[in-house]
């Protein structure tokens, strides 16, 4: 995923209150990062491919993934964050939920006042 595309869908879900992260897993190479309740970490699309999967990871051991999904290489970030987003994650593979859960709390955009300067001004 693109290091802008994945900046812009990581804070449309910080802005719905999902616990999200930009995640630089190798040299230009970047994914998104979901926090979730029990200590699990989702990280979406980190490998380098078009289609969206994600690993499930918790204390550096994987328990559990979504599969690749079809079709995902054409999705806008919209479809993306609302695939995230209704990503039930409780089984060890993970599956879709047939609707979003409404949305939280907003929480704050990662970075604050320094996030441009830290960064190179390399996005608008």
């Amino acid at each position: 995923m693109d290091e802008n595309k994945a900046r812009r869908v990581v804070d449309a879900l910080r802005a719905r209150g999902t616990q999200a992260d930009l995640a630089r897993v190798g040299v230009y190479q970047f994914g998104i990062d979901i926090r979730l309740p029990d200590g699990r970490v989702a990280t979406w699309d980190s490998d380098g491919t078009a289609e969206l999967e994600a690993q499930v990871m918790r204390n550096g051991v994987l328990v559990g993934f979504v599969p690749v999904i079809e079709g995902s290489a054409d999705y806008s970030e919209e479809q993306i964050i609302d695939t995230i987003v209704r990503t039930d994650y409780d089984a060890p593979i993970a599956t879709r939920k047939a609707t979003a859960p409404p949305p939280s709390e907003p929480l704050p955009i990662r970075g604050g006042v320094f996030r441009r300067f830290r960064d190179g001004f390399r996005y608008k």
